[in-house]
């Protein structure tokens, strides 16, 4: 992978711990790093941003080579990866930092998130109205370490094995038939 033509998108679905696995699994992405985004608090901790009070959202940093992977097939796996529809929960999770949300960093990529968000509504693969926000990119805040690559090292951790476990399955079975993921 060319390092030159690496491009970055942050977005948030929900716990991160999913999210953030199933993009390291795909060819083009360089890395994808779990964090936080769109608060008012310098270098939040997890049980800062789990109360809510900072404004953040669970995000992942996703840093890819788009001669490889599009933006477009980001969106595509960012919508199949969590339900846009659901206003600041997704599932159990619920509070405003599993908030739906695309951070863009200039006017083109907003105009591509836009774009991202109504093909995927149009397509009606989740009923109802999609509530995923497109805001301005701020600052990223790397999560702690432990959280990087959780459901790797903790597979049978119990929300693990319930929630992010079979949704894994699910996206490996969907995107591995369409060639999109990294040889295990």
């Amino acid at each position: 992978m060319d390092n030159n033509n690496l491009e970055q998108i942050t977005f948030g679905g929900g716990c991160f711990w999913c999210v953030e696995s199933c993009f390291n699994m795909l060819k083009g992405v360089h890395s994808a790093i779990s964090g936080y985004s769109g608060g008012h608090k310098d270098n939040p901790t997890y049980e800062e941003v789990c109360t809510g009070e900072t404004g953040h959202a669970e995000v992942v940093q996703i840093t890819f080579d788009p001669t490889i992977i599009s933006y477009a097939q980001l969106m595509d796996v960012f919508f199949f990866l969590h339900d846009p529809t659901q206003l600041n929960r997704q599932g159990n999770d619920i509070g405003t930092q599993y908030r739906s949300v695309i951070y863009y960093k200039d006017d083109a990529e907003k105009v591509k998130a836009e774009e991202a968000l109504k093909t995927s509504e149009a397509s009606g693969k989740w009923p109802g109205t999609y509530v995923t926000e497109v805001s301005q990119f701020e600052k990223f805040w790397p999560a702690e370490q432990y959280h990087q690559g959780y459901y790797n090292v903790n597979p049978n951790q119990p929300y693990c094995s319930a929630v992010v476990g079979p949704k894994i399955q699910k996206f490996k079975k969907h995107f591995g038939e369409l060639g999109m993921l990294n040889e295990a």
